[in-house]
């Protein structure tokens, strides 16, 4: 019997929450590399228990926001930029999520929250667009009650592009210079510690990351034949897991000083 590259996405030996969801489905809201094999690793590193209110930064077309919802019983805001709230809302309304799912369109740097306003603050490969600079974590934790749990899951790299000297050639042909904002799991536990805003709980490659995005990407590019996603394919292939990962984050936020 032949395998699909579709059949490939169901693994619940290794992801017994994200297998339960339907492939074609999550195909369907495709921004990026499977999102709930991300989240569910990701979650290993953060304690969400029913009842916290969860941002969602970055949710896209809200696969994450469906799944924090249903598998951990929390209240998420889901936040993006790209995605009006109204596409987003009829995917939680679907899901059978829309009373624990609300969809904001929000801009990364100006949040329409108040301070302390969340328990957890979870972003699935989007950080890297609005969350490199100096002045974000600080920025962010704002939004998170003392104590508060942040967790990210952003493209990374198993060395820093700046002590390669260079983007590695099978990476620049797809990326160019933007892999610069793809750094490795202890770039990001420095940055963040560096604050003494956060206790970094876990910064790590995730295992085969590099493998998990070529089978999500070989079924995107199956299911849109003649498509961009073989670029993608070609780039991971050629990798071979050398450099290409995704880097997991996890932290909490410290009492702020004098409370």
């Amino acid at each position: 019997m032949t395998t699909s590259a579709l059949d490939a996405l169901v693994r619940p030996d290794r992801y017994p929450r994200s297998s339960a969801y339907d492939p074609s489905w999550l195909l369907g809201l495709d921004m990026g590399p499977h999102p709930l094999w991300l989240l569910e690793n990701l979650v290993e590193n953060l304690d969400l228990r029913p009842g916290m209110r969860v941002l969602d930064l970055g949710s896209g077309k809200g696969a994450t926001s469906v799944f924090l919802a249903r598998e951990f019983g929390v209240e998420v805001v889901a936040a993006d930029w790209w995605i009006a709230a109204e596409e987003a809302a009829a995917v939680f309304e679907e899901a059978g999520v829309a009373d624990r799912v609300t969809a904001v369109r929000a801009e990364a740097h100006a949040l329409p929250f108040e301070e302390g306003s969340f328990d957890a603050v979870v972003s699935v490969d989007a950080f890297e667009y609005f969350g490199t600079a100096d002045s974000y974590l600080p920025y962010l934790v704002r939004f998170l009650r003392s104590g508060g749990q942040l967790g990210v899951a952003t493209p990374g790299m198993t060395r820093e592009v700046r002590d390669l000297g260079a983007v590695p050639a099978h990476i620049k042909a797809l990326v160019g210079w933007e892999a610069i904002a793809w750094h490795t799991a202890e770039w990001w536990r420095f940055q963040w510690e560096i604050t003494e805003l956060v206790d970094v709980t876990s910064a790590r490659l995730q295992e085969d990351g590099w493998h998990d995005w070529l089978l999500w990407s070989r079924a995107v590019a199956e299911r849109r034949p003649g498509g961009d996603e073989q670029a993608v394919v070609d780039m991971l292939e050629a990798d071979g897991g050398e450099y290409l990962s995704f880097a997991l984050v996890t932290a909490t936020r410290k009492a702020p000083a004098g409370a």
